[in-house]
């Protein structure tokens, strides 16, 4: 049985690969800077640190889509087919709802940065309130790039930035967890219509070791 699908949509991978490229360049330049010409990037630690973040929150919503998340399955392969897959959608439910509360608290935490409302209501948004602005908020180091300069007029007043604005980094945590909820969305689908039995690791690797050595004593 199928795990995933081998669907069209690569976004996490072909992102996931541009950022450990650019956090690879970037640390080799700071090395090769420091040990050879005793100079470095300045803000080439926080972009790092960023990339970083981006890499782990991106690497969850992909997870669920390769089912590469461990899990303990022992009481559940102990049930037939039905009741297992009863249990797995279950879970599914909940992971929905969880990545769903997740996405709220995402949105009300990166929301200011660019200049919009948090959303109202304790748990689920029952609408948005007032919020004070933050969107001049920048980062330590990191210079801001010209092709990004819009962003003065849309969402800083006119104001110039001397350094990238937080909106910009922040802007992972409602990318990564709408794409995580996104992800359980299409698991819970794949699992109802019996395409995948569960959102943990699948046992494939497992049954491969087993095959193999079957077949090393047969030889």
């Amino acid at each position: 049985m199928s795990h995933h699908s081998n669907d069209s949509n690569g976004f996490e991978e072909t992102v996931i690969a541009v950022i450990l490229g650019l956090m690879t360049m970037i640390t080799f330049v700071n090395v090769v800077l420091r040990y050879v010409f005793n100079s470095s990037l300045i803000w080439g630690l926080e972009v790092t640190l960023i990339l970083f973040a981006w890499l782990v929150l991106l690497g969850v919503s992909y997870g669920v889509k390769v089912t590469a998340h461990l899990g303990v399955d022992a009481l559940t392969n102990l049930l037939s087919d039905r009741p297992r897959r009863v249990l797995a959608l279950i879970a599914a439910a909940i992971c929905i709802i969880y990545s769903f509360l997740l996405l709220k608290g995402a949105w009300d935490y990166w929301a200011p940065y660019a200049a919009l409302d948090r959303t109202s209501g304790r748990w689920f948004p029952t609408g948005f309130e007032q919020t004070r602005d933050q969107a001049w908020y920048i980062t330590d180091q990191v210079p801001m790039p010209g092709f990004l300069r819009f962003l003065e007029g849309w969402i800083n007043q006119g104001e110039t930035y001397d350094k990238l604005p937080r909106v910009i980094p922040y802007a992972v945590l409602p990318v990564g967890v709408a794409l995580l909820l996104f992800r359980f969305i299409q698991a819970t689908i794949r699992i109802w219509r019996g395409a995948q039995d569960s959102l943990i690791v699948s046992h494939e690797v497992e049954d491969e070791i087993e095959g193999l050595q079957d077949h090393q004593k047969g030889a």
